[in-house]
Protein backbone atom coordinates (compact mmCIF):
# COMPACT_ATOMS: atom_id res chain seq x y z
CA UNK A 1 0.00 0.00 0.00
CA UNK A 2 3.00 2.41 0.68
CA UNK A 3 3.97 1.75 -3.13
CA UNK A 4 -0.04 3.26 -4.19
CA UNK A 5 0.30 5.94 -1.96
CA UNK A 6 3.72 7.48 -3.86
CA UNK A 7 1.78 6.89 -6.86
CA UNK A 8 -0.99 9.04 -5.24
CA UNK A 9 1.53 11.60 -4.87
CA UNK A 10 2.65 11.58 -8.36
CA UNK A 11 -1.26 12.45 -9.36
CA UNK A 12 -0.85 14.90 -6.61
CA UNK A 13 1.90 16.61 -8.03
CA UNK A 14 0.01 16.88 -11.16
CA UNK A 15 -2.75 18.11 -9.83
CA UNK A 16 -4.90 15.17 -9.68
CA UNK A 17 -6.76 13.41 -7.49
CA UNK A 18 -4.38 11.76 -5.09
CA UNK A 19 -5.50 7.61 -5.84
CA UNK A 20 -2.69 5.77 -6.65
CA UNK A 21 -2.77 1.47 -7.53
CA UNK A 22 -0.20 -1.17 -7.99
CA UNK A 23 -0.99 -4.41 -8.98
CA UNK A 24 1.30 -7.24 -7.65
CA UNK A 25 1.92 -10.69 -9.05
CA UNK A 26 4.30 -13.47 -6.82
CA UNK A 27 5.08 -10.48 -4.28
CA UNK A 28 6.43 -8.39 -6.99
CA UNK A 29 5.08 -4.90 -8.30
CA UNK A 30 4.35 -5.46 -12.07
CA UNK A 31 2.22 -2.42 -12.98
CA UNK A 32 1.51 1.41 -11.31
CA UNK A 33 -1.29 3.63 -12.03
CA UNK A 34 -2.20 7.13 -10.91
CA UNK A 35 -4.80 9.56 -11.63
CA UNK A 36 -4.76 10.79 -15.20
CA UNK A 37 -8.22 12.45 -15.55
CA UNK A 38 -7.55 15.63 -15.93
CA UNK A 39 -4.04 15.32 -17.86
CA UNK A 40 -5.57 13.44 -20.15
CA UNK A 41 -8.68 15.10 -20.50
CA UNK A 42 -10.06 11.06 -20.41
CA UNK A 43 -13.03 10.05 -17.75
CA UNK A 44 -11.80 6.30 -17.63
CA UNK A 45 -8.49 7.82 -16.89
CA UNK A 46 -8.43 6.20 -12.73
CA UNK A 47 -5.44 4.48 -11.66
CA UNK A 48 -7.07 1.38 -11.71
CA UNK A 49 -7.75 1.26 -15.10
CA UNK A 50 -3.96 2.43 -16.09
CA UNK A 51 -2.22 -0.16 -13.78
CA UNK A 52 -5.10 -2.90 -15.24
CA UNK A 53 -4.13 -2.02 -18.87
CA UNK A 54 -0.51 -2.23 -17.75
CA UNK A 55 -0.37 -5.43 -16.12
CA UNK A 56 -1.68 -6.86 -18.67
CA UNK A 57 0.17 -5.53 -21.44
CA UNK A 58 3.15 -6.67 -18.80
CA UNK A 59 1.35 -10.29 -18.73
CA UNK A 60 -0.17 -10.95 -22.62
CA UNK A 61 -3.20 -11.46 -20.87
CA UNK A 62 -6.22 -9.77 -19.74
CA UNK A 63 -6.72 -12.01 -17.82
CA UNK A 64 -4.60 -10.90 -14.23
CA UNK A 65 -5.02 -14.28 -11.96
CA UNK A 66 -3.22 -14.75 -9.24
CA UNK A 67 -2.48 -11.10 -8.79
CA UNK A 68 -3.56 -8.84 -5.71
CA UNK A 69 -4.34 -4.76 -6.78
CA UNK A 70 -3.54 -2.21 -4.07
CA UNK A 71 -5.70 1.25 -4.70
CA UNK A 72 -5.46 3.81 -2.20
CA UNK A 73 -9.47 4.61 -2.34
CA UNK A 74 -12.44 2.32 -2.48
CA UNK A 75 -13.06 1.36 -6.14
CA UNK A 76 -15.86 3.30 -8.30
CA UNK A 77 -18.07 0.89 -10.52
CA UNK A 78 -16.21 1.66 -13.62
CA UNK A 79 -12.84 0.13 -11.56
CA UNK A 80 -14.73 -2.76 -10.03
CA UNK A 81 -15.97 -3.57 -13.59
CA UNK A 82 -12.46 -3.65 -14.69
CA UNK A 83 -11.19 -5.52 -11.75
CA UNK A 84 -14.10 -7.99 -12.29
CA UNK A 85 -13.67 -8.55 -16.11
CA UNK A 86 -9.82 -9.10 -15.19
CA UNK A 87 -10.78 -12.08 -12.70
CA UNK A 88 -8.54 -10.11 -10.75
CA UNK A 89 -8.80 -12.17 -7.09
CA UNK A 90 -8.43 -9.49 -4.59
CA UNK A 91 -8.31 -5.81 -4.10
CA UNK A 92 -6.68 -4.37 -0.68
CA UNK A 93 -7.78 -0.39 -0.84
CA UNK A 94 -7.32 2.49 2.06
CA UNK A 95 -10.12 4.30 2.31
CA UNK A 96 -13.97 3.94 1.98
CA UNK A 97 -15.73 6.46 -0.88
CA UNK A 98 -18.87 7.49 0.43
CA UNK A 99 -19.88 9.32 -2.75
CA UNK A 100 -18.49 6.79 -5.40
CA UNK A 101 -17.35 3.18 -4.06
CA UNK A 102 -18.58 0.40 -5.35
CA UNK A 103 -16.89 -2.13 -2.72
CA UNK A 104 -18.99 -2.03 -0.20
CA UNK A 105 -20.23 2.20 0.43
CA UNK A 106 -22.67 2.73 -2.28
CA UNK A 107 -22.04 -1.07 -4.09
CA UNK A 108 -20.75 -3.98 -3.24
CA UNK A 109 -20.32 -5.47 -6.99
CA UNK A 110 -17.64 -7.55 -5.49
CA UNK A 111 -19.82 -10.60 -4.19
CA UNK A 112 -22.74 -10.48 -6.93
CA UNK A 113 -24.25 -13.44 -7.32
CA UNK A 114 -25.15 -12.61 -10.47
CA UNK A 115 -21.39 -12.09 -11.99
CA UNK A 116 -19.34 -14.77 -13.32
CA UNK A 117 -16.51 -13.81 -10.84
CA UNK A 118 -16.02 -12.56 -6.82
CA UNK A 119 -13.54 -10.42 -5.53
CA UNK A 120 -11.71 -10.66 -1.79
CA UNK A 121 -11.89 -7.31 -0.47
CA UNK A 122 -9.11 -6.11 2.45
CA UNK A 123 -10.37 -2.66 3.08
CA UNK A 124 -9.08 -0.02 5.42
CA UNK A 125 -5.17 -0.64 5.00
CA UNK A 126 -3.21 2.37 6.42
CA UNK A 127 -6.72 4.38 5.97
CA UNK A 128 -5.67 7.36 7.82
CA UNK A 129 -2.95 7.74 5.09
CA UNK A 130 -5.05 7.58 2.08
CA UNK A 131 -7.56 9.16 3.80
CA UNK A 132 -5.03 12.32 4.95
CA UNK A 133 -4.23 12.39 1.64
CA UNK A 134 -7.62 13.13 -0.36
CA UNK A 135 -9.08 15.28 2.70
CA UNK A 136 -5.60 17.75 2.65
CA UNK A 137 -5.81 17.80 -1.49
CA UNK A 138 -9.41 18.70 -1.20
CA UNK A 139 -8.84 21.25 1.66
CA UNK A 140 -6.01 22.93 -0.13
CA UNK A 141 -8.56 22.95 -3.21
CA UNK A 142 -11.22 24.97 -1.76
CA UNK A 143 -8.43 27.66 -0.14
CA UNK A 144 -7.29 28.12 -3.21
CA UNK A 145 -10.86 28.55 -4.63
CA UNK A 146 -11.62 31.49 -1.65
CA UNK A 147 -8.51 33.22 -2.56
CA UNK A 148 -9.28 33.82 -6.48
CA UNK A 149 -13.21 34.52 -5.55
CA UNK A 150 -11.62 37.47 -3.00
CA UNK A 151 -9.05 38.98 -5.59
Amino acid sequence: MHRAIAEAGKAQTKGEVPIGCVIVQNNRIIARGHNLRETSQDPAGHAELIAIRKAARKLGSWRLLNTVLYVTLEPCTMCMGAIILARIPTVVFGCFDPKGGAAGSLFDLSNDPRLNHRVELLPRVLESECSALLSNFFAELRKQKRSARTK
